[in-house]
């Protein structure tokens, strides 16, 4: 544990004073990465650590968008994101709850302004009912003749 600084001294004074005392003593011998260059990303460039840390974590760039641009990337790509819907109440909904969003992003006065229109649903469904493949109706079991109901005096007297 270090010792505490002496009253009347400065901080920078006594923090250099404790490291001449750790470098008499070796302590800063034989360190990991002693005498390599650090590894400066980019070329010294300031943001290296958060690109670092985005390339590390596996984490998606659209993702430090602002939301306007997110959305905007989100109404490029709606195509192929109802395309994998199976119903379309599912597609209905995507897009409702899509262009709510937009709306919020419009009336919102912070951050950038990127022009983003509404998605026109209509357009969308019919295209997503053009690529789906027709479904063939169920073929429907053939229907055996059933033998007609005997009335009640008919079974009453059989």
């Amino acid at each position: 544990m270090t010792e505490r600084k002496p009253p009347g001294m400065k901080t920078q004074d006594w923090v250099e004073a404790q490291i001449k005392r750790a470098q008499q003593a070796g302590e800063f011998d034989d360190l990991a990465g002693a005498g390599k260059p650090l590894e400066l990303a980019d070329g010294h460039d300031p943001d290296w650590w958060v690109k670092d840390f985005i390339r590390r974590e596996n984490i998606e760039t659209d993702a430090l968008l602002p939301s306007a641009m997110q959305l905007r990337k989100e109404k490029q790509q709606v195509h192929e994101k109802v395309r994998g819907m199976r119903r379309e109440s599912d597609v209905r909904e995507y897009l409702a709850e899509l262009n709510k969003r937009i709306r919020l992003a419009i009336r919102d006065t912070t951050g950038p302004v990127v022009p983003t229109g509404l998605v026109d649903e209509d357009v969308v469904i019919a295209q997503w009912r053009m690529e789906r493949p027709a479904r063939e109706p169920l073929p429907r079991p053939a229907e055996e003749p059933r033998p007609k109901k005997k009335s009640f005096w008919q079974r009453l007297f059989s």
